[in-house]
Order: structure tokens, then sequence, then C-alpha cells
């Protein structure tokens, strides 16, 4: 049977753009859209040339991509010419392939927000199409509010959807701006409108997650037969986010009837390197992954219960709906107070370390597992932490460094503009085969803002680890995160930290203390030691 070509359009350089909080550079827009295009999307929607200067300097470099380079911008305003139209032509200056549209569909919007007639509008649309047809340009148009507007007056709705059509847009882009449609409708008025005229290979759909449907709505839209997907990496968009690229993809490459039925320009090494490309856009956006996230968060493919542990060791197929490394993600067996031998087992031996069944280290692990979460360790969340402690109680960790001692200062300041600030020193001395290394660091970002202890601690102990050094120059923290546990003069501190490196290796470590800076730290010099014996390093 041959399969019909479904196309992928991101949007996470203009929708994506739109989260609070996020706000990418030039520079950071041109490596995203780098990584869509090894993804193997087929359209990269840049931004909006002349909305604002990031935009403008984006497009005025914009890396060479396979894909389809898109600007985004509005129709012509009513008054005057395509050719006439300022914020149009700085749309079509951007020089890209295609452009896409907004335009409005929705009867109300028109009256109320454009306080034009329905007509006027109609010709916006067709003149807007036609002058990016006559330039050249492959035209989109995305019916904003469409799905509102269908339900309001689907006659008019469908008729904007004609006047781009009949004015050369390749795509016609039906677009649930305000995320309340449910995938059951989203499915009957994309059949609808295909019967009303519109090619379903000329259709697109462009959801948002207001009721944390987009990607059930999306596929629904593709099940009715359109063949153009928008979406954004990890569903990053305004207000509730758009519909997840970071779902969508893997489900239509590896879910029936999808698989069979239609072809994307993924392919398989690209889908293998989603799980990276995912978090990388979180390190740059500095957030934390979303540990729950389908197929590429770090708990998509964790099996806690030693039930569920000792069924994976069987057949993983039991408790997994995919095979982790076709998105480049990982199985991890948590080790916890609720693990048994299976869970063990399994999850030394997916760190490598080879254990007889009956080696009576298993119990004391176990049992030193349990004694230290009731202390307040938490391993689930710390692989990285529980490795080394299995390591040590089987007499196999290597020794790199040990630390004599440390001290953080904080000083509350006047700068010399007589501003009052705050200052975090951290001094920190190891030994390394019998040298004693001291090193001094503050903790000021590029605009002289103090980030506090925890991080002139890392900045000290991270500076000179003298022959382990270039071992560690990649390395750096993504997240950080503090729990207290018990309560009054009896709580103590657990801190996790999560830590990467330039290969898109991803761990975490755990340190617990009645003092912050404390269990801070326990996790700091476990995520090194980590690292060093995960890459193999010779101890000095």
């Amino acid at each position: 049977m041959t399969r019909q070509r479904l196309y992928l359009y991101d949007t996470t350089l203009r929708d994506g753009q739109q989260t609070q909080g996020v706000q990418f550079s030039a520079a950071e827009k041109a490596e995203i859209a780098q990584m869509l295009d090894r993804l193997g999307v087929d359209y990269i929607e840049g931004g909006w040339p002349g909305a604002n200067p990031t935009d403008s300097d984006f497009f005025a470099q914009a890396p060479a991509t396979r894909a389809t380079m898109t600007a985004f911008g509005m129709t012509k305003r009513t008054g005057r010419s395509a050719d006439n139209d300022d914020v149009l032509a700085a749309v079509m200056n951007a020089g890209t392939r295609a452009v896409c549209l907004v335009g409005k569909t929705h009867p109300f919007h028109v009256r109320e927000a454009l306080g034009i007639s329905l007509e006027e509008n109609l010709d916006n649309i067709r003149a807007s199409v036609a002058h990016l047809v006559a330039s050249g340009r492959e035209a989109l148009f995305d019916a904003e509010h469409f799905f509102d507007g269908h339900a309001d007056d689907p006659d008019y709705a469908l008729a904007c959807l004609h006047a781009a059509l009949e004015a050369g847009a390749r795509w016609i882009v039906l677009c649930d701006t305000n995320g309340g449609t449910l995938p059951e409708r989203v499915g009957q008025v994309t059949r609808s409108v295909i019967a009303g005229g519109i090619p379903g290979e000329r259709l697109g759909i462009h959801c948002h997650d207001d009721t944390g449907n987009a990607v059930a709505c999306t596929l629904a839209a593709v099940d009715a037969g359109a063949r153009q997907v928008q979406g954004t990496l990890n569903g990053l968009g305004e207000r509730c986010g758009n519909a997840s690229l970071t779902s969508i993809i893997p489900t239509l490459l590896l879910k029936e009837p999808y698989r069979s039925a239609l072809a994307t320009g993924v392919a398989p090494e690209g889908l293998a390197g989603l799980t990276r490309i995912s978090r990388r856009l979180d390190e740059i956006l500095n957030r934390a992954p979303t540990r729950a996230a389908p197929y590429v968060g770090a708990s998509a493919f964790a099996h806690k219960a030693g039930l569920h542990a000792s069924a994976i060791l069987k057949n993983p197929a039991t408790y997994e709906h995919v095979d982790p490394a076709t998105v480049g993600n990982e199985r991890i067996i948590p080790m916890s107070n609720q693990a048994g031998q299976s869970n063990l087992r399994a999850r030394l031996a997916g760190a490598g370390i080879e254990v007889g069944r009956d080696d009576p280290a298993l119990a004391r692990i176990l049992d030193l597992v349990k004694a230290r979460e009731d202390a307040g360790y938490a391993y689930d969340g710390a692989q990285a932490s529980f490795e080394l402690l299995a390591l040590a109680e089987l007499g196999r960790m290597q020794h790199y460094f040990t630390v004599e001692r440390y001290r953080v200062t904080v000083e509350r300041r006047k700068n010399a503009l007589g501003k009052r600030i705050s200052v975090s020193e951290a001094v920190v001395v190891v030994q390394i085969g019998g040298e004693r290394m001291l090193s001094v660091s503050e903790s000021l970002d590029e605009q002289g803002h103090d980030r506090g202890p925890v991080n002139a601690l890392w900045r000290a102990l991270a500076k000179d680890l003298g022959p382990y050094q270039a071992a560690i120059d990649d390395m750096h923290l993504v997240d950080f995160r503090v729990r207290i546990t018990g309560e009054g003069v009896e709580a103590t501190t657990r801190v996790i930290i999560d830590s990467a490196d330039g290969h898109g290796h991803r761990w975490s470590t755990v340190g617990v203390s009645p003092n912050i800076v404390d269990a801070s730290f326990e996790a700091l010099v476990e995520a090194i030691r980590w690292k060093l014996i995960r890459d193999g390093v010779v101890p000095a």
C-alpha cells in the first residue's frame, strides 16, 4: 500500500516564543532551527519579521535548511493594497520560500477586532494570498479562530478558506486558536471542510492545548484527512501551549494506523535524536524538563514497582508501549524503599554493574537503600547516586579525590554605586594523589548578579580538578530541587541536582543534611564522581 505524505510544520520559533517566560535570542533561534532540520520537519516557521528585533535579526542571518523556512505575518489591512502594506512588506522582505498569513474566519472577530465588513475581510484574504503567489512564494493561510467561527457561521468560515484557496494558497490551516475544541468536534469539522471543497492534501491543523487535548485534536484532524500537522517542540506556546510535536511525531511514526498509512520526513535516526533535542531545548530555556512527558520524559520508561520490574526483565513489552531507544530515551528501574531483588538486579544490569544472583551484597544494598531513604534520601529520582552507593557497597568504587574542607560565605554590602547587593564566595580544598589543591570562586553572572552559595560552590569545585579537569569541562548543572522532610527542629533538607554534559547525557544526584548547603555540596560532589566513573576516567 502506498503511504500518503503527511507534512510536519514546526512553530516553536514563533508560537513557542509566546510562552510566558520564554525569550529566544537570534542565535538560539538559529540553533533550534538546525535541530529541527536534523529532526526532519518539513517547515520551520521562524517568526514574524518586523514584529520585533530578534525575529528580524534571525531572518537576516537564517541558517540554510533543507526544511522550508517560513515567515509569518497577517493579511493586508483594509484601505491598503497588498503591495503597499508596510507590515506585509516586512514579511515579504524576509526572503523566505514560504509565507504563512493569519486571517480572521470568525465573524465576531472580523466585526469586533478588525472593525470591518465580512466582505472586506474576504477581499483582504484574497488579495494577500494572491500577492504572495505572484511573488513566487509558497502561501499558507492560517485560519484563525476557525473552529469557533465554524460553530457560529459555518458558511462564512468556509468562504474564508475558499478565498485563500482560490487565490493560490498551497495550505489552508485550521486553527483552534482558543484551544477549547474537543477531538470529536475537530474530526467532524475537518471532514465537513473537506466535503465542502477544501482538499485534504492541502489542509493543515493547528491546535492549542487549553483542554489538554491538543495532540488528540491533531490526530483527529489527521484521521479526518488533514495532511499537514503544526505544533511545537515540548508543546511550548501561549497559555497552556500548543500541540507537542515531541508527542505527535513518535505517535505518527510508531503507532498504527499512522505508521502504515502515512509517510513523514522524519527518518529513524532523526526520531532517535528526539529526546536529546527535547532536552536541549529545555537547556536553552534554562528550565527543568517535564519528567512525565510522553516518549522523551525522564520518567517515560521508569518502572518503580517490583512487579513491573520483574516483568520487564522477562520481556520489556509487558510494560513498555515502544522501545525507549527508538526515541533516544532509556529504560530506568528506579531504586526506592519499594524495591525488591528484581528491581535491584535490573537496575544494576542497566548500569553495567554485573553482580551474581547469590551475592550477599545485594541484600546489603537493599537494606542500605531503605535505611537511607528513611533518613531522607530519594533514589528513585537520583539514579546516579544509587549507582555510586552500589559500587561502594560492592567494593568497586574508584577513588578520584577527597574533599578536605570547604567554606562558603554570603555577604550583604553596598557596591561602588551605593546599591546594596549580595555576594557569595566559596573556597574548596581537595586532595588528589597526595597533592592539595585550593580553589576560590564568587557567584556573579555576566550582569554582576549573585547566583547564590550553591553556584559559588559548584564553580569552586569545578574550577580546578587537576588531571580530571578535561573530563568535567563540558559538565553543567541544569536543575536544582529542594525539599524539606520532617518537621520543626528535626527537619532535614533533601537536594536533588540534575547535571548534563556536552554529549547530551543527563544524570541526577541527591544530598541530605539539616544544612541546605551541606546537602547541595554532597550532591555536587557525587555528580562529578559519577561522570568520572561513567566516562571511564582512570584515577590519578
